[in-house]
């Protein structure tokens, strides 16, 4: 029972920890470190922006509106948009606007976003390339923002704010937004310490010189900070760089997303492996193992920990008998979330633990699915106005996976409670 009971305790601080513990050490290590530990400087290098995109007709022309408002010497700012085989009218619009400054490369095939930025990298000869997506409208400064940070020249990318405009519109989105900041949060501790961990497609930039051409199954904002990283290089978050767009709206749309993300990045960590190694990057390798690695695994930990705490629970150990009360406490309200037919409009004592499970449910299919080596490399947005894609699953298969955790983490509860008959 001694191994049970280590074992079990082991795979309940891995949650805990990561979710607690890492935020609570980068606090402590960056406490007394000034703001920013790297050098600012106002500065206008020439700036490419790419905007990837599959149809967004109906978000295109106002996104390449807010792009010509950008605060930024005219001369210096390229824009390209990348069309990854749209039938929608959104090559169409971006012809509206084409001009020296505006560029469109259509890509045909469908063959993903990554390889549509690849395409574009071929034609950039901008210091600095920054990269966005169709429905992310910049504030007016936030490439001065970005680009100000590259005055030190240890910086190889800087991560910018993706902040969302509708945070408080049903109980998906408050969710996300929620868990939104707390990333962000972290984020900004780790720059202060080392790098923060991966980009963001909707608001990061690079030097255009560390470039290099990435895989098609590669997630392009994790895999290329990563290689950056590997050179020998920083990356930075800068809060004043803001950019603004919608949650999904919809916890079977957003997790699917999150799904795709895991698939992707777990594949791109272990081809980048070398930042895993605290001999190479330091203090980093300490980053991107907790805020990454051992994130996609906490369902695992879960389940060990969960089925370990049953047989200790049916022994008479009250810890762990409040440890198995809680998970039958949490499935069952996820399951009660998981029937209403309101689900993005639960309250917040059901949508949290809703959220939480459905999270950890479609992690596991994105490291299974990696496992097998199936990777998903074209995408659609997630907001409700566009059909779901080959990336996202119906209600019904999230119901059914919610149903399938929920069942089988019951069953080990079961067993727990039956060991010492």
């Amino acid at each position: 029972m001694t191994f049970v009971l280590i074992l079990t305790l082991l795979c309940l601080a891995v949650p805990v920890y990561v979710y607690f513990g890492y935020p609570a050490i980068l606090w402590l290590l960056t406490r007394g470190l000034p703001e920013t530990t790297h050098r600012r400087s106002d500065q206008t290098p020439s700036v490419a922006l790419i905007i990837s995109c599959y149809n967004e007709a109906d978000v295109i022309r106002e996104k390449l509106q807010n792009a010509l408002q950008l605060d930024y010497p005219q001369e210096l700012l390229q824009i390209i948009v990348v069309s990854d085989g749209s039938d929608d009218g959104t090559d169409e619009a971006v012809k509206e606007f084409e001009n020296d400054r505006i560029i469109l490369i259509r890509q045909e095939g469908r063959l993903g976003k990554t390889m549509g930025i690849n395409l574009a990298m071929e034609q950039i000869t901008a210091d600095i390339t920054v990269f966005s997506d169709a429905n992310a409208m910049y504030a007016s400064d936030a490439i001065s923002k970005l680009v100000r940070n590259f005055a030190d020249l240890d910086v190889g990318y800087v991560v910018g704010a993706a902040l969302y405009t509708d945070g408080n519109e049903g109980a998906s989105a408050r969710n996300e937004n929620l868990y939104w900041r707390y990333e962000l949060a972290i984020k900004a501790m780790e720059s202060r310490l080392h790098s923060v961990v991966g980009g963001d497609g909707a608001i990061y930039a690079i030097r255009t010189k560390l470039w290099e051409p990435l895989q098609q199954q590669d997630i392009n904002d994790f895999v290329n900070p990563l290689q950056i990283i590997a050179k020998g290089y920083r990356g930075v978050f800068d809060a004043d760089a803001k950019c603004f767009e919608e949650t999904a709206g919809d916890f079977d749309r957003e997790v699917a997303r999150k799904e795709r993300i895991v698939n992707r990045s777990i594949r791109g960590l272990i081809r980048v492996g070398q930042v895993m190694n605290p001999a190479k990057s330091g203090v980093f390798a300490f980053e991107v193992i907790s805020h990454k690695l051992l994130r996609w695994l906490i369902p695992l930990f879960l389940v060990i920990g969960v089925a370990g705490s049953a047989l200790l629970a049916a022994k008479g150990v009250l810890l762990f008998q409040l440890i198995t009360f809680g998970s039958f406490t949490l499935l069952a309200l996820a399951t009660v979330g998981n029937l209403s037919s309101q689900r993005n409009d639960l309250p917040v004592w059901l949508s949290v633990p809703y959220y939480f499970v459905l999270v950890n449910v479609y992690s596991v299919r994105g490291v299974l699915s990696a496992a097998r080596g199936e990777t998903q490399v074209t995408w659609s947005s997630a907001r409700p106005a566009l059909h779901a894609c080959s990336e996202t699953v119906s209600q019904g298969s999230a119901k059914r996976l919610v149903w399938w955790v929920a069942g089988l983490l019951l069953l080990l509860l079961s067993l727990g409670w039956g060991y010492s008959a």
